[in-house]
């Protein structure tokens, strides 16, 4: 008769530490991530920074165009300043010459040197904004110091002595048309990104004078694209 094999004794079963515990719950958290973002890139739906990055572009997408209708307003409003004072000078300071100027009625340097004044003041401020727009406006800005420099200029040409007075004049009607070009540049920029912005074209450009090499505006109507 054959005796019976004796069984071994069934282990009992390993229980996790709770460091295991908690490292198989790290492991099934990174893997439901995991899938959830590849479920995302699947169909395309946006996380939380795509999100935040999208409303700050809007919203530095209205905030430009604001501050490009705001510029052109105040553009507008020192280009007719602007004009009143180069008609001036126009006649003060002449291609011609001093054979040709005419000198200026009483009180009207004063006036020239007000609107001037409200001009430089009307531009210091700087606002942040797009690149392009920082450019329309530090061109318009430089534009009226400028035309400041170019006045005042003028003025202290009025007391030296008459063999040299000729000689300041003509670096002050210089500084003038250094003055014109530099605003028809900030005016193309703003036409620019006028139109960029969906306004159409706008064009704040200054009369100037003929032959000082500023840029004019094109043939396309105020408002089209």
């Amino acid at each position: 008769m054959s005796s019976k094999t004796a069984r071994s004794p069934r282990p009992s079963p390993v229980r996790d530490t709770p460091r295991q515990n908690r490292l198989r719950s790290a492991i099934g958290l990174a893997v439901a991530v995991l899938v959830a973002g590849s479920l995302g890139y699947l169909f395309g739906a946006p996380d939380a920074t795509e999100n935040a990055i999208a409303e700050m572009r809007v919203a530095e997408a209205k905030r430009d165009v604001r501050q490009i209708t705001e510029l052109t307003s105040t553009a507008r409003t020192t280009a007719a300043d602007l004009e009143k004072v180069l008609a001036g000078l126009a006649k003060a300071l002449p291609p011609g010459g001093a054979l040709a100027a005419q000198p200026p009625a009483d009180g009207e340097v004063a006036e020239w040197q007000r609107l001037i004044k409200q001009a430089v003041d009307r531009h210091a401020e700087t606002p942040s904004g797009t690149t392009a727009t920082n450019v329309a406006r530090g061109g318009f800005r430089n534009a009226v110091n400028t035309m400041s420099i170019a006045l005042d200029a003028y003025v202290s040409c009025q007391e030296l002595s008459t063999d040299v007075r000729q000689r300041c004049l003509d670096l002050a009607a210089r500084q003038r048309s250094a003055s014109v070009m530099a605003w028809s540049v900030a005016a193309t920029q703003l036409d620019q990104i006028n139109v960029d912005a969906g306004n159409g074209h706008q064009h704040v450009y200054l009369t100037g004078l003929p032959g000082d090499g500023a840029m004019m505006a094109d043939t396309l109507p105020e408002g089209t694209d």
